[in-house]
């Protein structure tokens, strides 16, 4: 089973191919981390209205879009194994290192978890003669489990 992709993601996708331009460029455009515009491309997360238009104006889409990138958008990639192989490889990591990561920040933090709310994701590219590296920085607020 595969991910099924929105139309308007496709629609934002294709008049991105077709402007030539980057993420990067859409950061410059909006004034929003690359990762939080591709967020809102893909529907995972909702942009201000002023966002949505900035994003639409970049890209040479109507306006009449900016409801479809305002409303709040159902999230996640559906209870399936992911099979994309590079989305698959952070399932992979989090099967392998997860419980490490998880007892590492107890350790450190105490009982709670991380937020996925109060978040934010960079992916940086890290030149190496052995062969280019992808960095990803996850920065989220520490939630300590509540006791009543």
């Amino acid at each position: 089973m595969s991910v099924e992709i929105p139309e308007i993601t496709k629609k934002l996708l294709a008049a991105k191919q077709a402007k030539g331009i980057s993420f990067a460029d859409l950061e410059k455009a909006v004034g929003r981390d690359e990762v939080w515009i591709a967020t809102v491309i893909y529907r995972q997360a909702s942009a201000s209205e002023d966002e949505a238009s900035k994003i639409l104006h970049a890209l040479n889409l109507s306006q009449d879009l900016v409801p479809e990138l305002t409303a709040c958008p159902a999230k996640g990639l559906g209870p399936v194994v992911p099979t994309d192989p590079l989305i698959y490889r952070f399932y992979e990591i989090m099967q392998v290192y997860g419980m490490p990561i998880k007892e590492v920040i107890h350790e450190k933090f105490g009982d709670g978890i991380m937020s996925a709310i109060d978040f934010t994701l960079e992916v940086e590219k890290e030149e190496d003669p052995k062969g280019d590296r992808v960095k990803v920085i996850m920065n989220g607020k520490f939630l300590p489990y509540k006791k009543w």
